[in-house]
């Protein structure tokens, strides 16, 4: 179908051609939040789209709360969100959506306490809830403490391997010295459905976070980490679906302590969106350089070793160069998803968490392809 051109983005989730980049995109309603920050996606069998971020005054306050947009089959808005979560006394954070195989969507969150006096960052009293829903995401029930463990956090998505095995990437936050810095990446596994998981740790991965796990072919599988060092996206490989994972090592592609998203398309190739930039620091030291513009998709057609196609999906102000880098505002934490018909979704929170922005655009699209000029008709640039 054809949408109306891009006149620039309102938040009222209409969707627009942007022609200049060949992509389509809108600004999700944002409801009455001041900030919106970490946005999932999932497609559903019907192939509407659902759109989950969390929101509220500011991460960590007890008034942030998981709420979720709905973009049916065909049509030409986001709906209007509704909440999830709603402890008062938590924040909830980093929602993730998970098609069941029963068909349930599940989505699961960080549930962390309010501030307290001289305390700033709660994320160790963080627990991971689930809520589901049976009508896509139209309702949702009360919530269920999957992870009890204090400290767990997540960002990624349930996913399921070649051998039915279910993996959730997660790092375990504490109240050390070292803070952030220091918080390592595990995995939970479940061979049941879900029913049991069991938590198996990345060795050597303190300050490397946010596993991103992809399955390069039956039982082999990366998972690509953000790094508190601003320095590098890190991988980490293990052979036999999970069990034991390598230390981890820096890739080519910079990170700059921001959450990242990678996954395997139907073509073969690994996808990671990501922004491309980074500030090294040295030893046990988190860093938060807020250089969060652009956003990047990057391919890479050797398992993960050489990203040589990168396109910047996301150009913000257009400010370039290091002197002027700071006075792009932030477009950070994007997912990126591959729906049923080839064709890429990216969602990232949008101006400095005034929104969150999503858009849609074919892997030709970041390798360069040319496409016909006029309306953007997305059948057409399905990947086959």
């Amino acid at each position: 179908m054809s949408y109306p051109v891009l006149p620039g983005l309102t938040p009222d989730g209409v969707v627009y051609e942007n022609p200049h980049m060949g992509t389509v995109e809108a600004m999700l309603p944002p409801g009455p939040y001041a900030t919106a920050h970490a946005p999932s996606l999932l497609e559903l069998p019907d192939g509407t789209m659902l759109c989950c971020w969390f929101a509220g005054t500011y991460e960590g306050s007890a008034d942030v709360s998981v709420i979720c947009s709905r973009l049916p089959k065909g049509a030409d808005r986001w709906s209007e969100p509704v909440m999830i979560s709603g402890d008062p006394h938590r924040s909830e954070q980093n929602p993730s959506l998970f098609l069941a195989p029963n068909g349930e969507v599940w989505a699961m969150y960080t549930a962390q306490l309010d501030r307290m006096e001289g305390k700033d960052n709660m994320q160790y009293t963080s627990q991971v809830r689930r809520q589901r829903s049976t009508d896509g995401g139209l309702t949702w029930s009360e919530y269920e403490t999957v992870f009890p463990e204090l400290g767990t956090f997540c960002r990624q998505p349930i996913q399921i391997l070649s051998n039915g095995r279910w993996i959730f990437g997660n790092w375990i936050c504490t109240d050390s010295a070292s803070g952030l810095a220091g918080d390592p990446s595990a995995f939970r596994i479940s061979d049941d459905g879900g029913e049991t998981w069991r938590r198996v740790d990345m060795p050597n991965s303190h300050g490397r976070v946010h596993p991103n796990v992809v399955e390069l072919e039956n039982g082999h599988l990366l998972a690509f980490m953000r790094s508190r060092n601003a320095d590098f996206i890190y991988k980490s490989e293990s052979f036999d679906y999970g069990d034991t994972w390598s230390d981890p090592v820096p890739t080519v592609l910079p990170n700059n302590n921001s959450s990242i998203s990678a996954l395997k398309l139907k073509s073969g190739r690994i996808a990671i969106a990501y922004n491309p930039t980074s500030a090294p620091q040295t030893g046990e030291v988190a860093a938060w350089p807020g250089l969060r513009c652009p956003v990047a998709v990057a391919l890479s057609e050797d398992g993960g070793k050489t990203f040589p196609l990168i396109r910047n999906m996301e150009l913000g102000e257009g400010f370039i160069g290091e002197e002027n880098a700071a006075n792009n505002r932030q477009y950070e934490y994007p997912y990126l998803m591959q729906a049923s018909d080839g064709m890429l979704h990216l969602a990232y929170a949008f101006e400095t968490r005034r929104g969150c922005k999503w858009m849609t655009f074919s892997e030709q699209d970041v390798m360069g392809a040319k496409r016909g000029a006029g309306h953007y008709n997305p059948t057409a640039a399905q990947v086959k």
